[in-house]
Order: structure tokens, then sequence, then C-alpha cells
């Protein structure tokens, strides 16, 4: 896999995985038997997510290696491609023939930990070793108050400005909240004729803008699972997005088109801030060079919460796992910190570990940096604030469909602000 192939996936995050197929097999098309024995050695099976080719060398010396330090161990990695993933696993969680530690990502391991598919972490896992990942990121892996998931890279949005068109609005530094976004768009609008952004409310695709309820204060559900945001907070959120639509702020087809299109409105020079990760700078340098000579880097745009988002993939040892101990051993040595620091350079993402994170290589552009240099700063100086805004919960697909289908029927006046709130707290509780 290309770099920018891996990086199309991540930076769209918002829109984690769909996935699940038939078993992995040994090229010939048949599942593959787990834990066999390789003479006196004991094997496990590791699943990735589209890491190869791009990161074939690194895992090859990095399983050689846990190999050498386990010498009873033998661990055979397969790569999944991305949309096959869930497919995958889930029929080999049902059929008991799955893998011994599978990457994913906790929106969609929470699904499965519902239903008891994974070993639980928190007796296995010292405090001391626990204490070694970042708070709010170890709680992304946790269902109910039990830690399902081992943290391991992260990615998380920068807000890529175009300054030229900023500069041409009269606006001397990106909008840091969305209240400043709102004032932004006006101007933007009224002296160029372009957008602010482009944020989708198509039910089915990116989250981001039912992670912007959270950061404007919003609570989504209570401690029984029923709707929370049909409050004051809430109004005012639905009727931030209303009034951008109505007023022309935003453009129509957020409607009908998903997070690819604000990348191509963003290329094309006509909106002002692209919401992304860091690595996505290459892309544009590619696709639209001139667009990128005049992008610069901010932090993610927040509410009052300044709350930021970061995407997580973690580690999770199904419990038919045959060999759990080992198969935790494994995920532990991934995710240490010496290797999430090697493999966080290698990919251009960001560790979840704090010790990794501090490294010098995530505190400090070098003299002669790129774009992507610095936005690499921007992202992990973000981590201090930043959480899975949607936490792992029952539908959470669902929820954003209840609230992106009111929200859009508010939109085209269909309702008001205060039923399109009623309708959408109400059709999640008999969800519930």
């Amino acid at each position: 896999m290309r770099r920018r192939q891996f990086w199309k996936r991540l930076g769209l995050f918002a829109v984690l995985g769909v996935v699940l197929s038939w078993l992995i097999s040994c090229g010939t098309g048949t599942p593959t038997a787990n834990n066999q024995q390789s003479g006196d050695k004991q094997t496990l099976e590791f699943w990735t997510m589209q890491l190869q080719p791009e990161f074939t060398e690194y895992f090859n010396g990095l399983i050689a290696e846990f190999e050498q330090q386990n010498p009873t161990l033998k661990v055979r990695w397969v790569d999944v491609p991305w949309a096959d993933m869930e497919r995958k696993i889930l029929t080999a969680v049902s059929a008991k023939t799955a893998p011994d530690v599978v990457n994913l990502n906790p929106g969609f391991a929470s699904q499965l930990a519902q239903r008891g598919a994974w070993v639980e972490l928190d007796d296995k896992v010292p405090a001391e070793v626990r204490q070694q990942y970042l708070p709010n990121i170890w709680k992304a892996s946790m269902f109910e108050g039990k830690t399902f998931g081992l943290p391991w890279y992260l990615t998380t949005r920068v807000a890529i400005c175009n300054q030229d068109l900023l500069q041409k609005a009269g606006i001397s530094k990106p909008p840091a909240t969305y209240a400043e976004l709102a004032t932004a768009a006006k101007q933007i609008k009224q002296k160029t004729g372009k957008y602010a952004f482009f944020t989708t409310v198509v039910p089915e695709d990116s989250g981001e803008l039912l992670e912007s309820f959270v950061q404007m204060g919003v609570e989504l559900m209570d401690a029984e699972g029923k709707a929370a945001f049909n409050t004051a907070k809430g109004k005012a959120a639905f009727q931030y997005w209303v009034d951008l639509y109505k007023q022309g702020l935003i453009p129509k087809e957020v409607l009908t088109e998903g997070h690819r299109y604000a990348i191509e409105l963003y290329q094309r020079g006509d909106s002002a801030v692209l919401a992304s990760g860091a690595e996505f700078l290459n892309n544009i340098a590619t696709n639209a060079p001139s667009i990128a000579k005049a992008s610069i880097s901010a932090p993610q745009i927040t509410g009052e919460t300044g709350k930021k988002n970061v995407a997580v993939m973690n580690l999770v040892i199904p419990k038919d796992s045959d060999v759990p101990d080992a198969a935790l051993k494994f995920a532990l040595f991934v995710t240490n910190d010496a290797n999430q620091l090697s493999f966080a350079k290698a990919a251009n993402v960001l560790p979840s570990t704090v010790k990794a994170l501090q490294d010098s290589y995530f505190q400090t552009a070098p003299a002669n940096a790129t774009p992507v240099d610095k936005a690499r700063v921007i992202s992990a100086k973000q981590m201090q604030d930043a959480e899975v805004l949607v936490p792992a919960m029952k539908n959470a697909k669902q929820l954003q469909r209840v609230i992106y289908d009111n929200l859009q029927a508010a939109m085209l006046g269909q309702k008001t602000v205060d039923d399109a709130l009623n309708d959408a707290a109400n059709q999640w509780n008999q969800l519930v």
C-alpha cells in the first residue's frame, strides 16, 4: 500500500470501518487453523488492516525481534484489506476460528465487546503498564467500564487552511472555534464567493458533524443510553448548522456528498478550511500544487469545551484464543514505547504512549521543516485535549443517522429546529 492510500483511509476517519468476510486462508481458499504447533513452538496469528506492502519490512523485523525474545513462540502475520476486515473478523469470531491478536478500531471492536468476544484486560495488564498509555486514549477501548483492547496508533485532524483565501476575505488568522468559523464563513462568502468549509450531513458518511456537537458541549446520551441532546445546548448545535445552511454559507451538497467532496472543494480552491490528517498535505501537493503552496496547518477547530477529535487503532485478543497469555505478550510488545515510536515515525501517525509522544520528533519541527512536519507537531500538541468524541456505544451509527436525518429536515425547512430535535430524541429513545 502506498503511503497515500494509507493516509487516505486514515484521513477520513471519522468514517472508520465497515468490514468482515470469509476466513483468512493460507493461499488455498481454505480457512487456516489457529495456534498450530511448529515443531516445539506455539504459533499465534496476528491480523492487521491494510499495512502491506508499505510496512512489510517493518513488521517482519518487529516479529523477528519478538520471536528472538520468545523462542517458544512463532507469529503468523496476516494483512487484511481495510474493506474486508469487519466481515472477516465477524465470521471468524462466530466460527470460533479468530486469530489471536487483531488490529481494529474501538468503534467496531466495541460492537463485538457487547457480545463478550474479546479478552477483558483490566485484571491482566498491570497498573504500571496501563499508565504508559495516554489516559484518554485508553478509555477509547472500554465498554461499560471494562477494557477490551490496547491502544495502538492514532491520528487527529488539523485545520488545513488556504491562507490566500483567508487573506482575500480580510481574515488574519485561521478560525479556532465554531463561532469564529461562522464569522469567517460570512466574510469569505461576501468577499470571495467561496465557502469557508464543508461538513457532510450524509448519515452513512463522516461523523465529524456529530463530533462537533460534543465539542460544543452537547451530551449525546445519559447513563441509561437515552437521548441527552434535547437540551438548550443541543438546540444551539442544531441551530448553528441549520443557520449556516439556510444562509448559503455551506454548500448544498452537504446533504448529498460525503467527506470526499470536502477534499475536492478545497483542492479546487473553493473552500478555505479542510479538516483532515496532517499527512494529507502531501496529497494536496500532488493533486493541487498551487493550493498546497497557499496551505498552512492550524489546530483543529473546536467548540466551547476545547475538545479535539482523535481516531484510535487498537489491538484486541479474541476470547477463543488458545494462547491468550502469549497473545497479550505480543500485543504489549507491539504497543510498547519503543515500537510505537518506530512505527509512528515510519507511518506518520501518532503513538498512544506517553513517553513515545514526548519524543522530540513530535514536539519540535526541524529547521528545514516541511508542511507535514509542522502539521505533525500541531497534531501531537492536540493530544492533551484529544479524545474519541463519540465513545464506544451500542448503535452508534443509528444515533448518527437519527440526528443527521432530522438535521437535514430542519435545513430543508421540513421541520422546525425544535421539532427536529424532539423527533431525533424520540426516535433514538425508541431504538434504545
